[in-house]
């Protein structure tokens, strides 16, 4: 099967967790064929996130880094490993910004709506992906395609249930409580805007800065 040879082929570029679905449309202008999503994860140490206190740190900031630096290049060479098989694809960077509209904080596709209908995971109150295996301590990076893919795994809805440690230790006032319903608009539930501007408090880490916070205090994440 098609998704077995991807699956196999990313895993050994370095990915830990791979999915397939399929979209309601294509998310790229006048590309209507690519339907069909490619979801790639990587996973964060453990043993850097623990160094999330009150704010976020160096060690932190660089393992981010890093980590979209590695699931750009596993999409890529993915990208070109779908196209060796005469379907085109289109890789999509972990870390994105529309040059339409950057007020509105959105990327050329949500990674986080492959991964759900991936059946990898869900979108938890912290409007992050949370998987089965590893929580939200992932980085996300998609692969369109318009080669037919599937996936074999049932959409998880929601799994954050009464829990809002996230939204309590959210020191921008971010996260609502509010669990994600599916075709729910993120504004209903969190504020891009208000994580955006409390990142600006931490420009001696580094430029383009990240909290972390509402992923250290995860039940999901279990940090060892």
């Amino acid at each position: 099967m098609n998704e077995n040879l991807i699956r196999e082929r990313l895993l050994k570029e370095g990915a830990d967790l791979v999915g397939f679905s399929r979209l309601p449309k294509s998310p790229i202008k006048d590309q209507e064929n690519l339907i069909y999503a490619v979801t790639i994860a990587v996973k964060l140490p453990d043993a850097v996130l623990k160094t999330i206190n009150e704010k976020p740190t160096i060690e932190y900031f660089h393992s981010y880094r890093t980590a979209n630096a590695l699931l750009d290049r596993i999409a890529f060479l993915g990208a070109r490993f779908i196209e060796s098989f005469n379907y085109n694809a289109f890789p999509i960077p972990a870390s994105q910004s529309t040059a339409d509209d950057k007020s509105s904080y959105r990327g050329a596709f949500s990674h986080k709506t492959g991964a759900r209908l991936s059946g990898l995971g869900f979108i938890g109150k912290n409007a992050l992906f949370i998987s089965k295996e590893y929580g939200s301590k992932v980085r996300l990076a998609t692969i369109l395609t318009d080669m037919p893919l599937s996936s074999d795994m049932p959409i998880i809805d929601n799994g954050c249930g009464d829990c809002n440690l996230c939204a309590s230790a959210c020191p921008a006032g971010a996260i609502s409580g509010i669990s994600y319903r599916e075709s729910m608009e993120r504004e209903e539930f969190f504020s891009a805007e208000k994580c955006s501007n409390h990142m600006k408090n931490y420009k001696d880490i580094g430029r383009g800065s990240v909290c972390g916070i509402c992923i250290k205090v995860c039940p999901y994440n279990r940090l060892k």
